[in-house]
């Protein structure tokens, strides 16, 4: 299995080896810097990409053969477009999760209450969700995840048990966050983009051809794009005969302890 600790290990093992070599046989030097970059490289892909599994288990997806899936959005809540991101779900009946900011939540506290009161589940996304968060240590990481926390406990009672790691980033800092707080991270396997592509038809066309069973769709309920494809989106998903379904019965675990 391709992990941290297993690519580390062969690493060293072959870096060893090419010492040895170079010593002995005088093999070229620039091999270091193939064996560094290689190694950089899977590095970069198991940070990146949250679905690798890479540094810490990701739930990324649903395991199941019937026409379910769930979706997922991440950054609110806001003024802006929060409530016209309920109030589509609303009307058409679906649940969703929301990896909420705190500070937004602390924010716009009665628009997170409605997210709850809606049926929605919420997780945690951070407190502060800086440019910098994967880049800090696992102490300022372990004090924002429990700052947000401890805000979500304040205004609803719930003990949060999912984390979705900003920018979907992890590496050994983030991982020890959230074993240290109890947290599963949850990913996603389709991810929408929606902040990215300003053409709404091909976003729409992006994210209708990855319906799949079983998956974990990132969206944005701060976007602009969102709000305007949604809809059309649903109504496609009913209409190839799927369920957006919880997700927690999706993945089968407990958002809340």
């Amino acid at each position: 299995m391709l992990n941290f600790r297993n690519t580390t290990v062969v690493f060293f093992l072959l870096l060893a080896a090419f010492t040895y070599l170079q010593l002995q046989q005088e093999w070229p030097w620039y091999g270091y810097f193939i064996l560094v970059t290689i190694y950089a490289l899977l590095l970069f892909y198991g940070s990146f990409y949250i679905g690798s599994n890479f540094y810490m288990p990701v739930v990324c997806n649903g395991i199941t053969g019937k026409k379910q899936i769930a979706i997922s959005f991440d950054d609110g809540p806001l003024e802006k477009y929060t409530p016209e991101v309920l109030a589509i779900l609303k009307a058409q009946q679906v649940p969703a999760t929301f990896f909420c900011i705190g500070y937004r939540a602390a924010e716009h506290e009665a628009l997170f209450k409605q997210v709850l009161a809606e049926g929605h589940i919420v997780g945690n996304h951070s407190y502060y969700h800086d440019f910098w968060f994967d880049m800090h240590g696992s102490k300022r990481m372990i004090a924002e995840l429990q700052q947000m926390q401890d805000l979500v406990h304040h205004i609803t009672g719930k003990q949060m048990k999912w984390f979705r790691p900003p920018y979907g980033v992890t590496n050994p800092n983030v991982r020890k966050a959230a074993q240290a707080l109890g947290y599963t991270a949850i990913g996603w396997n389709v991810r929408s983009l929606d902040t990215m592509i300003k053409d709404e038809r091909k976003l729409l066309q992006k994210i209708k051809k990855e319906l799949k069973p079983g998956a974990v769709f990132l969206f944005h309920d701060t976007s602009h794009a969102t709000v305007h494809i949604l809809p059309t989106f649903l109504t496609f998903v009913k209409a190839e005969g799927y369920d957006i379904v919880p997700l927690d019965k999706l993945i089968n675990l407990h958002p809340y302890a």
